[in-house]
């Protein structure tokens, strides 16, 4: 049987979470280092974020896609499971991977950048309090959205193979631009919880009570962004085969 244990698959999750925080996460704070001050950033240095995060997920999809689908995002899994195309026994571990990668991948951080990073906010995700949670809460659901309508796009059966990395990437990269200057485009609950957690242990500010306005967006983002594609892109053979393994 050619298929990947579980704990092999929850390996993939966390280390491809932990890249992606270490790598995407970690190029904000090291360019406020470099540039000597905290966000907010010119619109260079934001496409630079944006592509340090489009970059990594183009190669954890390539690296572990394969192993465990390369979630690294909790919206994306249930999503995915809500749809009927993830079996709900293994999202409880796959969530737990990827939140432990995110913290994970915040530490390496800290561990490479030093207490610097962490002054500099350690690229936690978080909106002004001019703000309104509305607006804050809109941002980040399309945001999330997007992301997970693209991957649902690039996964169906009739997308044209072996681009899903680049689409994925670039769908990252596009959604990042418009969020970020609001929210900090975090669009992955693992993302939004590990560094501040990391952020909190290492003696830095962390505004926790933005928290549940990014989870309730992020899997709602998520959830709608899964259903909305079955309504839009599913024919009759997809309405059969789901009624089969039913």
């Amino acid at each position: 049987m050619d298929e990947n244990r579980l704990w092999q698959k929850l390996a993939a999750e966390f280390l491809g979470t932990a890249f992606l925080v270490f790598v995407g996460v970690g190029s904000v704070p090291a360019l406020a280092i470099a540039r000597g001050g905290e966000a907010p950033f010119s619109g260079a240095e934001l496409g630079v974020i944006s592509l340090a995060f489009a970059l990594i997920v183009i190669v954890t999809v390539y690296v572990f896609g394969y192993i465990s689908g390369n979630h690294i995002n909790p919206a994306v899994t249930i999503g995915l499971a809500v749809s009927g195309k993830f079996p709900w026994k293994d999202v409880p571990g796959y969530l737990i991977a990827q939140v432990l990668g995110a913290i994970a991948g915040a530490f390496a951080i800290v561990g490479v950048l030093g207490q610097a990073a962490v002054d500099a906010g350690l690229g936690v995700a978080a909106y002004s309090a001019s703000t309104p949670i509305p607006q804050a809460l809109f941002a980040e659901f399309i945001g999330t959205f997007l992301l997970v309508f693209a991957i649902f796009g690039v996964i169906y059966r009739k997308a044209a193979p072996g681009f899903a990395g680049l689409a994925i990437g670039f769908a990252v990269f596009a959604a990042i631009i418009p969020v970020a200057p609001v929210t900090g485009a975090s669009i992955n609950p693992a993302r939004t919880v590990g560094p501040m957690l990391v952020q909190q242990i290492m003696g830095g500010t962390v505004a926790w009570e933005q928290l549940w306005v990014y989870l309730v967006a992020e899997f709602l983002g998520g959830i709608l962004a899964a259903l909305a594609f079955g309504l839009i892109a599913h024919t009759a053979k997809d309405r059969a085969g789901a009624e089969k393994e039913a």
